[in-house]
Parts: structure tokens; C-alpha cells; sequence
């Protein structure tokens, strides 16, 4: 089993920054591949970036490209996702996910473990 906590979540402006961390406790932590998703009110939980297990490997959505950098420690167990240029659209519970798996992949299906979520606001 793998337990995640996120946290760095909170309201901020449009256009301002905000980091958010994933702490993962329970298992070897750099055998996992790590991500980040997001779900919107009324919308479908989508995929934002993820890090490969030595950290080479980071796609990332459309919509976040060159605006968002997600990063790991494998040192202190934390993922984390730098998001800067924020746009109210970005408005949402975001999730870090574990994949027991060297495959980078974008389905959150595809995750076996998953954190309980920390809010992220931009108001306009």
C-alpha cells in the first residue's frame, strides 16, 4: 500500500503561482511513476502531468504546458507540481496518483493509488 497527501492547495488570483506537494509514504517511492490529475464541478477527472521514476520522462496536458512543472524528490518521498500563470480555468481538486509501473502513462485507470485531493482556486 502507498499513502499520498497533497497539499499547497489554496485561492489565489489569476495569474498568480502556487506549488503543490504529494507526500507518498508505504513503499519504495521511487518505483512508482507519479502523476497529477484534476477534476473540475460537473467535469470528468483529467490529466494534468507525470514524472517517470527517475524524473527524465514528463508529459504534460495541453492546457498546462509551459505554465505548469511537475518535479520529484525521491530523497523526501514528494512529488510536486509548480504551477504559475494561473487562469480561473485551472479551478479545481487536484489529485496526485501512483503508478506501480516503469510506463509514463496519461489514463488515470492506469494508477493504482491516489491522494484524498487539495483545492485550488483562481478567481479572475
Amino acid at each position: 500500500q502507498v499513502q499520498l497527501v497533497e497539499s499547497g492547495g489554496g485561492l489565489v488570483q489569476a495569474g498568480g503561482s502556487l506549488r503543490l506537494s504529494c507526500a507518498a509514504s508505504g513503499r519504495t517511492f521511487s518505483w512508482f511513476v507519479m502523476g497529477w490529475f484534476r477534476q473540475a464541478p460537473g467535469k470528468e477527472r483529467e490529466f494534468v502531468a507525470a514524472i517517470s521514476r527517475s524524473g527524465g520522462n514528463t508529459p504534460y496536458a495541453d492546457s498546462v504546458k509551459g505554465r505548469f512543472t511537475i518535479s520529484r524528490d525521491n530523497a523526501k518521498n514528494t512529488v510536486y507540481l509548480q504551477m504559475n500563470s494561473l487562469k480561473p480555468e485551472d479551478t479545481a481538486v487536484y489529485y496526485c496518483a501512483a503508478r506501480e509501473d516503469v510506463t509514463v502513462v496519461r489514463g488515470d485507470g492506469y494508477y493504482d493509488y491516489w491522494g484524498q485531493g487539495t483545492q485550488v482556486t483562481v478567481s479572475s
